[in-house]
């Protein structure tokens, strides 16, 4: 076999009571597990795990490593963490499908997530295409969701307006082409433009593409502040008329106005969950949200795209309406809460000469005005508006599953992008005991599986994929800090995935073992296209 983990603590993901194993891999699987007192188990190569544990891989659920994969052969971000297999697409916007202008108003939109794609070759107009390019080889494995923004821009454009019934008609293919192609599903961004001009009827009418496709809708539903219940109603109510499998993007409950009203959402979840709707959630194990500058504008303001914004921008009447409607207001890009300039921390821009502002906080709309001009909208923040109570009430949510919302461009990220799952299992787990380690890495690990619809990914059987890690429980911590967020996490000294070493003694290897993860029933030919072991 090709190789023994010896002496290992298996926590298996299902849930249950942790046990002393040996495990033997073979051809990227799990071939036996071994409990003390049998035959010695014996393979080409040997780690010695005593006083580790030994979970399956983690599952990302969402993460904004479209590009990254591309332009960073390493991710360490990930791969030191333990991530095994990352969502991609998320809140609606990301690069495929797209045609040129589509992807030409992208790149600029979502500089501030990805940067502006420099030195990618954006060769893919599909779905099919941009999985196939991660097929080539890439440091982990990634599903992706078809994002809505980016086919409502591909049909309707950056306007708000209703979607005609052509329109509508061409959404609804090339949500199912994406899906055909291998997507796990649908994503939105229902506070980012072009997406949130969408009706609920819209909505509707592509979930209904989703459910006939079996996969799953991921909103960034259309408030996390003053009307982040009504927003939350409105998706399970979408999900319970349309039949569709609803996951809850980074689900929180942010600003003053929701300090400890976490048990409410919990309430209307349990509700749907009694009533049959099928629903999960994901979140992150922190407090302050990350997100683009320019994000927070009323939506009125970002109409017509990237190059329409800027342009209202520089016009100073219409900039003071934008002013008034953040100040006075409460956009609905802010979520619906009058702007506290002093809650927005600067952690990224595109443009260098703006560097020296990379860790201030905005004093006003003057200097988020000269901002948002100056970087060309590519400015990411931290927005320091969240609750801890609320946080750890959702993490215990028998729904809930990890992801990490985490943008790794910019010169001061938020951790997450980091240290979400170290995190996890290190200060929520260890340190305050909010969940047991078996309860944790279930959340990390089956849960999501499960959600994507993976029957052999998520719990350390045999059969299964050898997509593993290796920690230490004693000393697993997120090194990132807010101060210092691209510090590597402690205590994960081996990820397996398919059977390969991608970081071994807490180095990271030249493996790059990941592929596309694709929806069961896709075009492409199954659950997954990573069964060829490339060297």
């Amino acid at each position: 076999m090709d190789l023994v983990v010896r002496g290992a603590t298996v926590v298996d993901g299902g849930g249950g009571a942790r046990y002393r194993a040996d495990v033997a891999i073979d051809g990227g699987r799990i071939v036996e597990i071994r409990r003390p007192g049998g035959p010695r188990l014996s393979a080409r190569a040997t780690v010695h795990a005593e006083g580790l544990v030994l979970s399956p891989g983690f599952v990302d659920m969402h993460a904004h490593s479209d590009l990254a994969l591309l332009t960073d052969p390493a991710h360490e971000a990930k791969a030191a963490q333990g991530v095994t297999l990352e969502v991609l697409g998320q809140d609606g916007l990301s690069y495929a499908p797209a045609d040129e202008p589509v992807l030409a108003a992208l790149r600029t939109q979502l500089a501030g997530w990805n940067g502006d794609g420099s030195g990618v070759d954006f060769g893919w107009r599909s779905v099919g295409g941009y999985l196939d390019r991660l097929d080539a080889g890439v440091a982990v494995n990634a599903a992706y969701l078809v994002p809505q923004g980016t086919v409502r821009a591909m049909a309707v454009g950056w306007e708000d307006r209703p979607a005609t019934e052509g329109e509508l008609a061409r959404m609804r293919r090339l949500v199912a082409e994406g899906l055909e192609q291998g997507a796990v599903g649908l994503s939105s961004g229902l506070t980012y433009t072009p997406g949130m001009y969408a009706s609920d009827a819209e909505l509707s009418e592509l979930c209904r593409v989703v459910a006939a496709h079996g996969g799953y809708y991921c909103p960034h539903h259309r408030s996390y502040g003053a009307g982040a219940l009504e927003a939350y109603a409105e998706m399970l109510a979408l999900a319970a008329r349309t039949g569709c499998a609803l996951h809850l993007a980074h689900a929180t409950m942010n600003f003053g106005v929701n300090r400890g009203r976490a048990p409410e959402l919990l309430a209307l979840l349990d509700a749907a969950l009694a009533a049959g709707t099928d629903v999960t959630l994901d979140s992150y194990p922190y407090t302050p949200g990350c997100t683009t500058l320019a994000a927070l504008l009323p939506s009125w303001a970002a109409a017509g795209g990237p190059e329409a914004t800027l342009a209202r921008l520089r016009d100073d009447a219409t900039a003071e309406r934008i002013r008034h409607a953040l100040e006075a207001e409460g956009s609905d890009g802010n979520h619906g809460v009058p702007m506290d300039w002093a809650t927005i921390e600067v952690s990224g821009v595109t443009e260098p000469a703006l560097a020296g502002r990379v860790g201030t906080r905005l004093d006003g709309w003057p200097a988020a005005r000269a901002l948002l001009l100056g970087d060309r909208l590519g400015t990411t923040i931290l927005h320091h508006v969240g609750d801890e109570p609320n946080v750890r009430a959702i993490m215990r949510h028998p729904t809930h599953t990890g992801g990490s919302d985490g943008i790794l461009h910019g010169a001061k990220p938020h951790p997450r992008a980091y240290g979400t799952f170290p995190h996890y299992l290190g200060h929520y787990v260890r340190e305050l005991g909010v969940l047991t380690l078996e309860e944790c890495v279930a959340h990390l690990t089956a849960r999501p599986a499960a959600r994507l619809g993976l029957p052999d990914r998520g719990l350390v059987r045999e059969g299964h994929r050898a997509d593993l890690v290796l920690f230490d429980p004693e000393t697993v911590a997120a090194g990132a800090s807010y101060d210092h967020p691209r510090v590597l996490p402690a205590g994960i000294p081996h990820v397996l995935i398919d059977g390969r070493f991608v970081m071994r003694d807490g180095r990271r290897t030249d493996v790059l073992a990941g592929r596309s993860v694709r929806r069961a029933g896709s075009r492409a030919g199954g659950v997954v296209k990573n069964t060829e072991r490339v060297p």
